[in-house]
């Protein structure tokens, strides 16, 4: 299983980024998926979440109203919207798979398979 994240960048507060995650090795459409972030110094966190059909979401309360998540079944990729970053947003994010495709977990020992992750900056 390779789950392949990018998108990844320096951006100025206020700016946009779209980070994708291109999954293989797993019946992907099966899967739930979920995007994590680590800042420096910080312990991994929970950004967001999509049931196997993209038909449930959940965000973490700090990007709430800011972030999308969706995914293409078809090309086996789960996408993070980002708009209105702030320096805050700092990290390396994580897409992570879940085979508990209908429950969208915040919680990180519920996934089973990790990305390699990809640098967020947000310049104040």
């Amino acid at each position: 299983v390779q789950l392949q994240a990018s998108g990844g960048g320096l951006v100025q507060t206020g700016g946009s980024l779209r980070l994708s995650c291109a999954a293989s090795g797993l019946t992907f459409r099966t899967y739930a998926m979920g995007w994590f972030r680590q800042a420096p110094g910080k312990e991994r966190e929970f950004v967001a979440a999509i049931t196997w059909s993209g038909s449930s979401t959940n965000f973490a309360d700090s990007v709430k109203g800011r972030f999308t998540i969706s995914r293409d079944n078809a090309k086996n990729t789960v996408y993070l919207q980002m708009n209105s970053l702030k320096p805050e947003d700092t990290a390396v994010y994580y897409c992570a798979a879940s085979r508990s495709g209908t429950v969208i977990s915040t919680l990180k020992y519920r996934y089973d398979y990790w990305g390699q992750g990809t640098l967020v900056t947000v310049s104040s």
